[in-house]
């Protein structure tokens, strides 16, 4: 059986860190066992290069938006390239089969009924792309997730019938309880959508950066809302609406996700692929955050530990160990350089280096200095019995 895996595709507005290379090490390492089992594995990461918090960005580096989606895109993926990532593709936003898959998908949800224009009114955070309520806002004017100030819009828009699937959603929360992953993360999405969901926009009139509406449809001053462009990518990597030539890979496996966007993942996304007819994902894991200093890293907090400097400072494969590590999958972690060092201090030079001197001395009393698998229980037997430990 083929097995699916991905990591959110990393928004572009600025350089990948600490927290992006847990996602995707934590995705890599699923990818690299399961294809050691021999199971036929597909495994897909990438960028996310829409929206108006990018066009905002390449406007503050004078840059059109394009060349600075692609220095970024580019930044994120020759790191991963550099670290090793045995990712299967790379997709990008602003690839032409992604853009017509998206169009594809908007075209079919729309036909069905599911999607209609009316007006949104509403507090909304660029910095997350979301739309908020006055109940969710903190002192009623800040976003709940990453404490901006929101601004109050009113424009035309496309809306999502996402309250038409909340029965379907519970449905499938009850009958696959390991559909997100840990289980703690769960009852946070069960009640989210218990409380009633709103009908979700997925289209803005405000900024042009990002992809244009079906021609059937003929509505040129609407873009894509980014979560319904972005989310699609999962499907469009594999061929939706173009080639369609590895979707036999869908449903997902596992699709890793930090916990900061599970609604979207666990909630948005389900919705959209029931209204496509498509299967949803086995399951979606989400994992904690890092921190440093008991604070989530932030580039405004200045606090943002530099992925390819601690690389380089100690080595990749040190920073995978202690990352996969440290933290067991769904909980914060907090970094440190103390413990990273305490880390690969203990396990990996001291435990690691011991058994490695232990095989290579047997080796040499065995096998002169030779190993493989071949006659492997000849030899741990000859060690048992040194030790009048009966083998049955």
């Amino acid at each position: 059986m083929s097995k699916y895996i991905t990591t959110p595709i990393y928004y572009v507005n600025g350089e990948a860190h600490i927290g992006h290379a847990y996602t995707t090490f934590i995705a890599d390492s699923m990818a690299r066992y399961e294809k050691l089992k021999g199971e036929d594995t597909y495994f897909l990461t990438g960028t996310d290069e829409h929206g108006q918090k990018i066009e905002e960005s390449a406007q503050k580096n004078f840059k059109p938006t394009q060349e600075f989606a692609d220095e970024i895109s580019a930044g994120f993926k020759n790191l991963w390239d550099d670290f090793g990532i045995s990712y299967d593709k790379f997709i990008r936003t602003t690839d032409e089969d992604h853009k017509k898959g998206v169009q594809k998908a908007f075209e079919a949800i729309y036909n069905k009924g599911d999607i209609y224009k009316d007006f949104y009114e509403g507090h909304y955070c660029v910095s997350c792309e979301t739309f908020f309520t006055e109940m969710q806002l903190v002192d009623g004017e800040f976003c709940p997730d990453c404490g901006r100030s929101t601004n109050v819009i009113k424009e035309e828009s496309y809306f999502f019938r996402l309250s038409k699937y909340e029965d379907a959603l519970l449905k499938h929360y009850t009958d696959n309880p390991d559909f997100i992953m840990p289980r703690s993360r769960a009852n946070e999405v069960i009640n989210f959508v218990k409380g009633g969901l709103r009908d979700l926009s997925v289209t803005r009139t405000s900024f042009t950066w990002g992809v244009k509406m079906p021609e059937s449809i003929k509505d040129d001053k609407h873009v894509m809302y980014v979560w319904l462009d972005a989310l699609l990518n999962y499907v469009t990597a594999l061929g939706y609406g173009t080639t369609e030539e590895n979707m036999s890979y869908w449903p997902a496996s596992v699709q890793f996700v930090g916990k900061d966007i599970l609604r979207f993942h666990a909630i948005y996304w389900p919705a959209f692929l029931m209204s496509l007819d498509l299967p949803l994902p086995k399951h979606i894991g989400a994992h904690g955050w890092w921190t440093r200093d008991g604070e989530k890293m932030s580039k405004s907090k200045g606090n943002v530990v530099s992925t390819r400097e601690v690389a380089d400072a100690y080595g990749v494969e040190n920073l995978r160990y202690f990352m996969l590590r440290e933290v067991p999958f769904g909980q914060d972690g907090d970094f440190s350089q103390r413990a990273f060092i305490d880390r690969i201090n203990s396990e990996l030079s001291n435990d690691l280096g011991n058994l490695l001197n232990r095989i290579i001395g047997m080796s040499g009393k065995y096998s002169d200095f030779e190993i493989d698998s071949s006659d492997v229980l000849k030899y741990h037997k000859k060690e048992l019995d040194a030790m009048n430990i009966v083998l049955d």
